[in-house]
């Protein structure tokens, strides 16, 4: 069992049961799945910025992604259906666990003035999402060997009805809100 799963069931479900007067453990809120999502516009003119974002996003993950498709036609962006704009993995279990501990305790930190992340992100029903710019805070990227910085979408998908449990629980999780 990774040691942020240890910590909610230990410390976390007892402390929520108290604080909402939950009758059951299973009512407890929890976290279900972690979606990263990486757009790659710019792999239209250049092909080789898909495969590297693959290699990284699965370096970070340890996991390999799943590439997006565009769904429509759109002229504008010189989009034809069926073209590779990005590449998504989703994590569960104890990989969604060592990710969660491995962002707020080694990545989000290493973020340059870095003041805590906003507690209004939240879509009403307890879901989190969390914008990055640079990739490159993770720890196994290697800076020397990228050629372009890309961001990336981090949504933390929550069993919680509302938002002021899904906030509740990811704060006492260790996820540092801005003041």
């Amino acid at each position: 069992m990774s040691q942020m799963k240890q910590h909610y069931e230990e410390i976390i479900v007892p402390q929520l049961m108290d604080a909402y007067k939950y009758k059951n453990r299973m009512q407890v809120p929890r976290i279900e799945k972690i979606v990263l999502n990486m757009g790659m516009g710019m792999a239209i003119q250049n092909a080789k910025l898909m495969d590297s974002a693959i290699e990284e996003l699965s370096g970070i993950t340890g996991q390999k992604p799943v590439i997006t498709k565009a769904r429509k036609a759109i002229a504008a962006f010189k989009i034809r259906e069926g073209m590779s704009i990005g590449c998504m993995v989703t994590l569960r279990h104890d990989r969604m666990y060592d990710f969660f501990n491995k962002l707020v305790n080694i990545a989000l930190p290493r973020v340059r003035d870095f003041r805590g992340v906003s507690g209004k992100a939240f879509d009403g029903r307890g879901n989190y999402t969390l914008g990055i710019k640079e990739h490159t805070i993770f720890p196994e990227i290697n800076y020397d060997s990228i050629d372009q910085t890309k961001g990336m979408n981090i949504t933390i998908v929550t069993s919680a009805t509302s938002d002021e449990e899904s906030k509740a629980l990811l704060k006492m999780m260790g996820m540092p809100f801005r003041n």
